[in-house]
């Protein structure tokens, strides 16, 4: 398996990212929910499923 270098960027050449979800079958971003969502949302743990 090939690794592709990640680029090193400066501070000014970064920027934020908005992340979506969906919530209650709507899709909003996640900086618009209350803090208690936003709190659940960055506790979650992710997994794969081994078939």
């Amino acid at each position: 398996m090939n690794a592709t270098p990640i680029p090193e960027l400066k501070p000014e050449e970064r920027q934020s990212c908005e992340v979506w979800s969906r919530v209650m079958g709507y899709h909003r971003p996640v900086s618009m929910w209350n803090a208690g969502k936003q709190r659940e949302h960055r506790d979650r743990k992710l997994f794969k499923e081994l078939h």
